[in-house]
């Protein structure tokens, strides 16, 4: 019994031990070290051991630290001088890359400034007025951190407003939800009335920004450029229409050349976008004079991720409309960070690219590190970036290049390993309607190649109506003849195999022919009548397809198959009775036709009944089999009927 119960008390604490390991490895966190010496403090991170993912690279941290005064930093272990005496509330985002957990959390730490023994210098870092970047790429459910810089470039103190919008309309689901906003300047947070909408801003136009800036020691991902604008409502008016929500800030007093910053604490939404290659954005506004209405927008673009991997490829072609798709540009990116213990010289990028896209007209926009386009047909001893072809790969080739590896000495600021190449590419003339997929394989001089993650192209289903006109057959019914009219609804041109839907209403006739002999003896007379009857049978019916599967076998032919429904409307019998005489006298084997005595009669009877049919059918269609004209052909089984039916008919989609 002695043994039983150890045996079950070292169950139970194994099993607490093991569900302790689980908790922790859910609930990491990171600590914040520090020393101080008056009013220089060196911070240091406590963080917890990493989980490398199988066959990545060498799992690392990266770090984003804000300092309460409105400073921040990204390297690993900073030194900050306050510039007045406090207390700080710091606070720190490490960020686990390569790694299958989630972002260690961390509370912030007080930091009590009690002595100025250090001069605290502003340090002019910003080359543009207006800056917007983050500290990580966003996925589902976690907390990230944007922060926009702005600047006064002015020679005068000036007075002004920013403005940042997030959540684009475009997406059903808001990706974002803004939980906190700290300014140290005295911003003040405004109402933003907005303009009035006109319309929704196309997806799918060529508004789309680079998320990388040509530097070293950046942080993380930036936009391309700032552009400058005169007319403030039209911006905004612009910014409205295409995203959902936005904050505004006045700001007052700001000296000549003076930066400053305003941290926003932004959490994915577990409803956000799930396609992982997909790039959504940010905007913000700058005005740096309230008497003027000159200002400066700058869009942040950020790839959607599951894991943070700093090596990724994105598309802003990840959802598009088939039926606006064909004279539009999509561009790529694909972002690369060099993990080694020293720097690349020579980084290749050796890129799918789908079927449906045409090679011919790839076209670099941007790229990182910032250098010319190889010359053909010659070495150069310079620094360049080379694009070839193979039958299904573009190939990217920067060569003579210096880009720092992260384990290496003296690099500070992971973001000056990292890169990135932008193209835009067009659609073949002859493309379908089917969704790609492409990654890239990056190999960093002759290193193993790291492959990224899947870029996804997929196309909105949209909606073809259909006009259907026919006649059908009904074989087994005498003078049968059934015209019909109606609308069928598929998806927009779809590829190869789609389901339908189809309802339309006929008009029917037929006749049935009767014949019989009516005798009635008289003596030694037989009073004899032969009649003939005609039933016509008129009547209106409903046809419902409720589900029918189609193939595209080419572009001019497809077969199909499915369920259709048949229920008459109105139903009519016209009943036309013409009877001959004929006087028989069997005695003497005499038959005297007399039409004197001959009688018609005509009856009208509506049927209230229901006539309810179902049947199975098969059919092929001739022509523009996914939009357009055809001609097609069916024959329907119906399940509780003896008379089947053939029907021709023409169709043109929309």
């Amino acid at each position: 019994m002695k043994t039983y119960i150890l045996l079950f008390a070292s169950l139970l604490v194994s099993g607490l031990a093991f569900s302790q390991v689980q908790n922790d490895t859910l609930r990491r966190s990171a600590n914040i070290g520090f020393d101080r010496n008056g009013n220089l403090v060196s911070f240091k991170p406590e963080t917890p051991p990493l989980q490398q993912i199988a066959g990545a690279p060498k799992a690392f941290y990266t770090f984003y630290w804000e300092f309460d005064d409105g400073t921040y930093s990204t390297e690993k272990e900073p030194k900050h001088a306050y510039k007045n005496k406090g207390e700080y509330d710091v606070k720190l985002w490490a960020t686990n890359q390569y790694d299958t957990g989630k972002p260690p959390s961390t509370r912030p730490k007080k930091v009590a400034v009690n002595d100025i023994t250090s001069e605290a210098g502003d340090i002019a870092s910003m080359d543009e007025n207006l800056d917007l970047m983050i500290n990580r790429d966003p996925i589902p459910q976690e907390e990230m951190v944007v922060v926009m810089s702005y600047k006064n470039a002015n020679s005068f103190v000036s007075s002004g407003k920013l403005y940042l919008y997030y959540n684009e309309r475009q997406f059903k689901a808001d990706n974002f939800e803004l939980t906190d906003s700290r300014t140290y300047h005295g911003e003040r947070k405004v109402s933003n009335s907005g303009f009035a909408l006109n319309e929704k801003i196309d997806a799918l136009d060529d508004t789309y920004y680079a998320a990388a800036k040509n530097e070293l020691l950046q942080i993380h991902t930036k936009a391309i450029d700032t552009t400058e604008r005169n007319n403030l409502p039209l911006t905004m008016e612009e910014s409205e229409a295409y995203y959902k929500k936005s904050e505004a800030f006045e700001f007052d007093d700001m000296q000549p050349n003076e930066e400053r910053n305003v941290f926003f604490t932004m959490k994915t939404t577990p409803e956000m976008i799930k396609d992982t290659s997909a790039i959504i954005t940010v905007r913000s506004i700058y005005v740096p004079d309230n008497n003027s209405s000159k200002h400066k927008v700058k869009d942040l673009e950020m790839e959607i991720v599951t894991s943070h991997d700093p090596n990724k490829m994105s598309s802003n072609a990840s959802l598009m409309n088939y039926r606006f798709v064909r004279f539009k540009t999509f561009k790529f990116k694909i972002k690369f960070q060099n993990n080694g213990e020293g720097p690349a010289r020579t980084i290749r990028l050796e890129t799918d690219i789908p079927e449906m896209f045409d090679k011919q007209t790839i076209e670099v926009t941007d790229q990182y590190p910032e250098c010319p386009i190889c010359p053909k047909n010659r070495e150069v001893a310079y620094s360049c970036l080379d694009t070839t072809f193979t039958k299904e790969q573009a190939i990217f080739t920067y060569k003579n290049i210096y880009l720092p590896g992260s384990q290496q000495k003296n690099v500070k600021e992971y973001d000056s390993t990292k890169g990135f190449v932008k193209y835009r590419i067009k659609l073949k003339k002859d493309f379908h309607k089917k969704k790609t997929k492409s990654r890239t394989a990056i190999i960093f001089d002759k290193n193993e190649p790291i492959i990224t993650n899947y870029a996804t192209t997929r196309f909105i289903p949209g909606i073809s109506l259909g006009a259907k006109v026919g006649y059908a057959i009904t074989p087994g019914r005498d003078n049968a003849k059934e015209y019909f009219a109606g609308v069928t609804i598929s998806p927009f041109k779809s590829y190869r195999g789609y389901l339908q839907f189809e309802l339309f209403g006929s008009y029917a006739e037929f006749q049935e022919f009767n014949q019989f002999t009516e005798q009635t003896p008289v003596d030694v007379f037989i009073n004899s009548y032969e009649y003939f009857q005609t039933a016509t049978t008129r009547n209106f019916t409903g046809y419902l397809v409720p589900i029918s599967y189609r193939y595209n076998l080419n572009n001019f032919m497809a077969i199909g198959t499915g369920v259709q429904m048949k229920l008459d409307i109105t139903n009519k019998t016209i009943t036309e009775t013409n009877g001959e005489y004929s006087l028989i006298i069997p005695s003497e084997g005499q038959v005297i036709r007399d039409d004197t005595q001959d009688t018609f009669t005509r009856t009208e009877t509506n049927c209230d009944c229901v006539n309810f049919r179902t049947g199975i059918f098969a059919g092929f269609n001739i022509g523009f089999a996914r939009i357009g004209p055809s001609v097609g052909a069916r024959y329907i089984y119906y399940l509780n009927e003896d008379n089947q039916q053939i029907q021709l008919y023409g169709i043109w989609k929309f």
